[in-house]
């Protein structure tokens, strides 16, 4: 059984900063690309930032310089940085994990983790 785990968020002011954390577990299983996604009330859900194993990363342009994405392949966790915070990346933020399990490749996504920012 696959487990995504995510912590990190909750309220902060703007300009302020949080860090989401997504582990997953799985027994003997491969990552191919950790990924964050975000829906806010009303809107569709949206990518913000990928990760491959090899490192390679992927942001949306409105997160761009704020928000940084990394991967700790020993740990199978990724973790979204978040730095100056603006009121509109308030949000649901879900983990998304493009896994291999026994040659299978599918995704996962984890229950998701509320994200305020208040002006």
């Amino acid at each position: 059984q696959v487990q995504l785990v995510e912590s990190g968020g909750g309220l902060v002011q703007a300009g302020g900063s949080l860090r989401l954390s997504c582990a997953a577990s799985a027994g003997i299983f491969s990552v191919n690309v950790m990924r964050w996604y975000r829906q806010a009330p009303g809107k569709q859900r949206e990518l913000v930032a990928g990760i491959t194993s090899g490192g390679s990363t992927n942001y949306a342009d409105s997160v761009k310089g704020r928000f940084t994405i990394s991967l700790d392949n020993a740990k199978n966790t990724v973790y979204l940085q978040m730095n100056r915070l603006k009121p509109e990346d308030t949000a649901v933020y879900y983990c998304n994990a493009d896994l291999t399990i026994l040659a299978l490749r599918r995704d996962y996504w984890g229950r998701g983790t509320q994200v305020t920012v208040s002006s």
